[in-house]
């Protein structure tokens, strides 16, 4: 598996356990800390000024395929434009364990603030961008993969800048 590859697979799984924490019960806030209204009105209590990250239209068009050295095969087919998407297709080879694709029928049921498709078998396909990258997870898919293949699917990762895929 090439470093670059395994690095972003560390990542993706360093934020799943980040976001899992905050998950958890934890202890309640201190009793001057500032809540709602409060925090708005005095931003400096907040440690600054707080504004939600503003949405703009996922433009993204790629026609890719990715191998890293374990044998792990991606192709896909990715054309949307201002967050509609007009073509999704899908297919990963995953060594020793199977393969899945996802090829149609596929539905957009939101464009924001990540697109999802969602197939009547159940599988969704979520898209979201990150910086420069755009991301293609899946969910409830393991009708759409050889046995146990699912469990070691891996989102796909698209390059905006250059279209390539990892």
């Amino acid at each position: 598996m090439n470093l670059r590859r395994l690095s972003g697979r560390l990542a993706s799984l360093a934020s799943a356990a980040l976001l899992a924490a905050c998950a958890l019960p934890g202890l309640p806030p201190p009793a001057d800390a500032p809540v709602g209204d409060d925090v708005l009105a005095h931003p400096s209590r907040a440690g600054g000024k707080l504004r939600a990250m503003p949405w703009r239209p996922l433009d993204v068009k790629t026609e890719c395929r990715f191998r890293d050295e374990a044998g792990y095969t991606t192709r896909i087919t990715l054309d949307v434009v201002q967050s509609k998407v007009r073509a999704f297709s899908a297919d990963v080879d995953i060594p020793r364990r199977g393969s899945c694709r996802f090829h149609g029928p596929f539905r957009q049921t939101r464009e924001k603030p990540s697109i999802q498709l969602r197939a009547p078998d159940g599988c969704t396909v979520s898209i979201w961008e990150q910086g420069r990258a755009v991301t293609v997870g899946f969910a409830n898919c393991a009708a759409r993969c050889t046995p146990g293949a699912f469990d070691y699917l891996w989102p796909i990762i698209v390059d905006r800048t250059n279209g390539q895929c990892h």
